[in-house]
């Protein structure tokens, strides 16, 4: 069978993203495993891709005849995959999304997109009745009565380049905070990555803070960050300004007409190291009337980037949300937790984000070569899907 399968992801995997490695040495911690976590990881990487989440699911899907057309080397049951999370060392799966995205890099991936930013946000998941470990946030109602819990984490993404890979993923327990995570995860990214993979970092206003914005400086990003109500100073004197002057700059996004203004003047608050701060608004106006406007601060100099590259910049923002959570709670299932122990959830979470930027690797760069064209995402799970049922599949070496 012509086309995407299975082994061919596989094949992929192993040789062009160059993952074997990891794949034979993942960090597991289990002793004397009867089944190689080689099998396991694999498994849970072509159940997501094919959209298959739990456990359970993956268990049948190995025990069915589609195995060998899967690549899955044996059969194995939920409670393999449980044990196996419960004990994979999260460094190694880190280590392995980081390296994937420095090869997609190097592999010119990004080549039409002239800077590359890293994108912060966080979101809940998983649900449950009652806390059973150390990541389950509680939930209450209007009396402060707790009604269930829930988990949270940060995740970090590359945006800007014509695809959302995310790269890592930190949850936080009720004793800490999304705040607190964002400087985690960003020191480790970076430490990671080298400081010259990415040139910016983009969030919402709960970014721009002068501690957040520092560890960005220190680590060699520029800052693109929402500007709310919480700098009340610098927003008053933002609409002061802009609220009397005439857009700079208008043009047309579609059918939407744009508006910007820019100034790179305005005085920093009192705890904030920059010498002035620069704010760029955006109004959009859609065809149905519709309105919408919004402030962005950052310290990129106007003689290196022009409003109009910065304004994009702010809304890469955006794909953390549609291209990130949206995506890992309605196709790869973020939002159950398939084995409820605190490092089975986060190696869980880790593992999901490996495969969201494996599929889109393989499936808008890899198979876009030459004159094929870019498959969508149900497009391209049919496909496997199909040719699961393929009599060559069981066959396929080329």
């Amino acid at each position: 069978m012509k086309g995407p399968t299975p082994r061919r992801l596989q094949r992929f995997v192993w040789r062009h993203l160059h993952l074997a490695a990891y794949l034979e040495r993942p960090g597991d911690g289990r002793q004397r495993p009867q089944i190689l976590a080689e099998h396991l990881l694999w498994a849970q990487l072509v159940g997501q891709v094919l959209r298959v989440w739990s456990f359970h699911a993956i268990e049948a899907l190995v025990h069915s005849t589609a195995r060998r057309a899967l690549g899955v080397a044996r059969r194995f049951g939920d409670d393999a995959l449980a044990s196996c999370t419960e004990r994979l060392d999260p460094a190694p799966t880190r280590q392995a999304l980081v390296q994937v995205v420095r090869r997609a890099k190097r592999n010119k991936a990004f080549d039409d997109s002239r800077f590359i930013g890293l994108a912060l946000d966080g979101t809940g998941a998983g649900r449950r009745g009652r806390a059973r470990c150390a990541l389950c946030h509680p939930i209450r109602d209007a009396t402060r009565a707790v009604i269930g819990h829930r988990h949270r984490l940060l995740l970090l993404s590359v945006v800007g380049v014509g695809l959302t890979l995310p790269l890592d993923v930190e949850p936080y327990g009720p004793g800490d905070s999304e705040y607190a995570a964002s400087q985690r995860v960003l020191r480790r990214a970076v430490g990671q990555l080298g400081r010259r993979f990415a040139d910016y970092v983009v969030g919402d206003g709960e970014y721009a803070t002068a501690p957040f914005l520092h560890v960005a400086s220190d680590l060699g990003l520029r800052i693109v960050a929402r500007l709310k109500g919480n700098l009340p100073a610098l927003a008053q004197a933002v609409q002061a300004r802009f609220g009397q002057m005439a857009p700079m700059t208008t043009f047309r996004v579609g059918q939407d007409r744009v508006e910007l203004w820019d100034a790179d003047d305005f005085d920093p608050w009192e705890t904030l190291r920059w010498p002035t701060v620069r704010v760029v608004r955006y109004r959009q106006h859609k065809p149905d009337g519709t309105v919408v406007e919004a402030d962005w601060l950052t310290d990129w100099p106007t003689r290196q980037v022009g409003a109009l590259s910065r304004s994009r910049m702010a809304k890469s923002r955006w794909e953390i949300e549609n291209q990130g959570f949206n995506d890992a709670k309605t196709r790869y299932g973020l939002e159950p937790i398939r084995h409820h122990h605190e490092n089975s959830v986060l190696v869980s979470w880790l593992l999901l984000a490996r495969a969201m930027t494996v599929e889109r690797l393989y499936r808008q760069r890899y198979l876009h070569r030459g004159i094929h064209p870019v498959y969508s995402p149900i497009a391209l799970v049919r496909l496997l899907w199909l040719s699961l049922g393929s009599p060559h599949a069981l066959h396929d070496h080329g």
